[in-house]
């Protein structure tokens, strides 16, 4: 049995209507796209008045040099205190202090000079961050200005050729990201009184309550609760174990009489 076909086939759509099909596929396809890699900053913390760890994500855009060197530019207006680098192999980290634009407030105590600026540098012969590599270097900062601040880290990256990228732009609240944003973070609310203090600082945290170490003999009061439960229950088992073993003897006895 043969089948007939139409005499006519189902002519293509216009191409008026290919073209607005196309456009929403490509607008699709280049929000699928990943953003360009940037210099990164991210907080561990972000609370107002804690002490954070910033890492700076630094992945190598060219295409034929290693990146040698990162440069990060420290808030003026709302300066740390404390900056302290994280060791990495291959590198060398420098901060640099200097007075500021204008005497600063910060928890209490007027200012006029703090951190500026750290650098890390690729050390001769390590090689620098290679090429479809990326690298993270560690800075710990405080204490964190009030909450809603936007703390902006403006930093350069020089290549091995000479190349520079400057990631310094600031984009306005609510406005697109800019071609070379710089790293930033905003702080956010504090939920108590307490400030977490830099490690080896010798500051204690504000709210006066600090966990005791392992070994040292102090207890909570829950801890000392349930232990005067388990000394209850351990002496009440060493009686009834005691009267167990007095019935099994005088049964033993009687048997033996008998």
């Amino acid at each position: 049995m043969r089948t007939t076909l139409p005499s006519t086939l189902p002519s293509a759509p216009p191409a008026r209507l290919l073209l607005p099909a196309a456009g929403a596929a490509a607008l699709v396809l280049a929000s699928a796209l990943p953003a360009a890699a940037h210099v990164r900053a991210v907080p561990d913390v972000t609370t107002a008045g804690s002490y954070s760890v910033v890492t700076f994500r630094v992945p190598n855009e060219s295409d034929t040099a290693a990146t040698t060197s990162l440069v990060v530019d420290l808030p003026t207006a709302t300066p740390f205190t404390h900056v302290a680098v994280e060791p990495v192999a291959g590198w060398t980290a420098t901060v640099q202090e200097g007075a500021l634009p204008e005497p600063v407030e910060v928890s209490g105590a007027t200012i006029t000079e703090a951190p500026l600026t750290v650098t890390w540098t690729a050390d001769p012969g390590a090689g620098g961050i290679g090429v479809g590599q990326f690298q993270e270097f560690d800075l710990q900062v405080g204490p964190l200005p009030a909450e809603g601040t936007r703390v902006v880290l403006p930093a350069v990256q020089t290549y091995a050729d000479g190349e520079v990228s400057d990631w310094s732009q600031v984009a306005d609240a609510g406005a697109a990201e800019p071609d070379s944003p710089a790293p930033e973070f905003t702080t956010t609310a504090a939920t108590g009184d307490t400030h977490a203090a830099p490690a080896g600082s010798g500051e204690s945290t504000g709210g006066g309550v600090q966990a005791a170490p392992a070994g040292s003999g102090s207890t909570s009061g829950a801890a000392s609760g349930g232990d005067g439960v388990a000394r209850a229950l351990g002496a009440a088992g060493l009686v009834l174990g005691a009267a167990a073993l007095a019935l099994a003897l005088l049964r033993r006895r009687g048997t033996a009489a008998g």
